[in-house]
């Protein structure tokens, strides 16, 4: 692991490096980017799940018994739809048991201000820990407006671990800047934004490249 702070978590790793390479291809159909999402979202929720608190427990096993642990955190998925639905399934695998809180976030595209339509969240939150899964950090406003409807729901930044595949590097000082503390975990990083807010050289519209929508 490098290009690592105590809150701010770039990852190094041959296998993201191998698959974030096919991702930005052209040539990668649906089913190839969906792999590429879910094999690196996999990485990063192992990587982000290393320093949660454990539990002591006893048990038994065929043999005799035995003293082990399990996560302490109630951790609930919040992905931003619709991208963040291809990083949900790898992170299930590894808490199958956590709830599901869908956000609904877009951003306009003449602003580039992002417009909320949809919220899962309860009443009250009936976990202790979020991970907010979003594959990419453009100019950051999406995940700036996510970010702040998990906190007014009752989540502070502390708890709160920001899973992206990809940011531009605008896009990571935003949300660094705004919500100092927050623990993010990104892949890589690409260094520029085009006029329209897409990250450059980026991967394109990771939501129509999962769901084979892209426009003709």
């Amino acid at each position: 692991m490098a290009g690592t702070t105590e809150k701010l978590h770039i990852l190094v790793h041959p296998l993201i490096n191998s698959r974030l390479s096919q991702l930005r291809l052209t040539t990668t159909n649906a089913k190839e980017f969906r792999e590429g999402i879910r094999d690196i979202s996999l990485i990063l929720g192992i990587e982000a799940s290393r320093y949660l608190e454990e539990e002591t427990i006893t048990g038994q096993t065929p043999v005799g018994p035995f003293t082990g642990s399990v996560i302490k955190p109630k951790i609930g998925l919040t992905p931003v739809l619709r991208a963040g639905l291809g990083m949900t399934d790898a992170l299930l695998d590894l808490f199958p048991a956590a709830p599901v809180y869908h956000l609904g976030i877009f951003r306009e595209k003449v602003t580039l201000q992002p417009v909320e339509y949809y919220s899962k969240l309860p009443s009250n939150p009936t976990v202790d820990m979020v991970f907010l899964l979003d594959p990419l950090i453009a100019t950051g406003g999406t995940a700036c407006a996510a970010l702040n409807m998990i906190l007014d729901w009752g989540i502070p930044v502390k708890q709160i671990k920001l899973l992206c595949i990809l940011a531009s590097q605008d896009g990571l000082n935003r949300v660094c800047a705004e919500f100092p503390g927050i623990e993010i975990w990104v892949s890589a990083v690409d260094p520029n934004l085009t006029a329209r807010g897409l990250i450059n050289p980026g991967l394109g519209d990771t939501g129509d490249r999962l769901y084979n929508t892209l426009k003709e």
